[in-house]
């Protein structure tokens, strides 16, 4: 029998969590409060068990933490998943929410998958190649530029300022978007760029979409213009000169 490789068991993975998110699309589905306004539901565990079964028979030696069941002792190698990332937006019916799978060796992300089971496209890294599967219409050029509404409470939230700048509204065409899904749509040309504050490093939320923006050779930092990780916040834009312009909108706002 052929050994399956790591894109294999990450396709695998969440394939198998997309399925329970279908069944259990737009059921009545209890809410396990975490905050005033942020929740899990029966999905995100189901989910996240269902990914955790393919991970584990095929990969029983590796780490694995996740959104809701916590982490599994590993060695270098992590399995970094979040089962329902946009859970309030799956509990209201909308369907603006994904599964994040990646592996992370050490420092770095060998493999993401990023499934979208509302259009049943998936969005697939092995750390050098980019691609989607299931994808129907090539996307149109836009402007379309995604900022992360879920900011901190208790400091400055450049996102909610950044989407009222008439800068930024002068020169792109702004949308909250609450799922890291938006960074996925980037790699693939849906959106034009993505901004979000908050460090995201190994985080279980965004280190999918960000391998998959590195791989489709999404320019991509943190507020200062370093490296992602460097620093505080996350600019991805699929042209340097958006990039750069984002750059300096957002300095406007720290």
């Amino acid at each position: 029998m052929t050994t399956p490789s790591d894109l294999d068991v990450a396709l695998a993975a969440a394939r198998a969590g997309s399925a329970v998110l279908d069944a259990m699309f737009g059921t009545d589905l209890a809410r396990e409060h975490k905050s005033a306004t942020d929740f899990a539901t029966a999905a995100d565990s189901a989910a996240e068990q269902a990914i955790l079964d393919v991970i584990q028979r095929a990969r029983p030696d590796d780490g694995f933490e996740g959104e809701e069941l916590g982490a599994v002792a590993g060695g270098r190698r992590t399995w970094l998943v979040d089962p329902l990332c946009g859970t309030v937006n799956f509990a209201a019916g909308s369907p603006s929410f994904c599964v994040n799978v990646a592996l992370v060796d050490g420092d770095v992300t060998t493999t993401a998958v990023v499934a979208h089971p509302p259009t049943g496209e998936t969005y697939w890294s092995d750390g050098d190649r980019f691609g989607v599967i299931g994808i129907g219409t090539p996307p149109a050029p836009n402007r379309l530029v995604n900022i992360n509404a879920d900011g901190p409470l208790d400091r400055d939230f450049v996102g909610a300022q950044l989407a009222a700048d008439p800068a930024l509204r002068a020169t792109f065409n702004p949308r909250v978007e609450s799922t890291t899904l938006a960074l996925a749509w980037v790699a693939a040309g849906r959106r034009l760029a993505y901004v979000t504050d908050g460090r995201c490093e190994r985080s279980v939320h965004f280190t999918a979409g960000i391998a998959l923006c590195r791989a489709a050779g999404v320019v991509i930092t943190d507020f200062d213009g370093a490296p992602v990780h460097t620093g505080p916040g996350v600019i991805a834009a699929r042209d340097a000169e958006s990039h750069a312009t984002l750059l300096e909108l957002v300095a406007n706002h720290r």
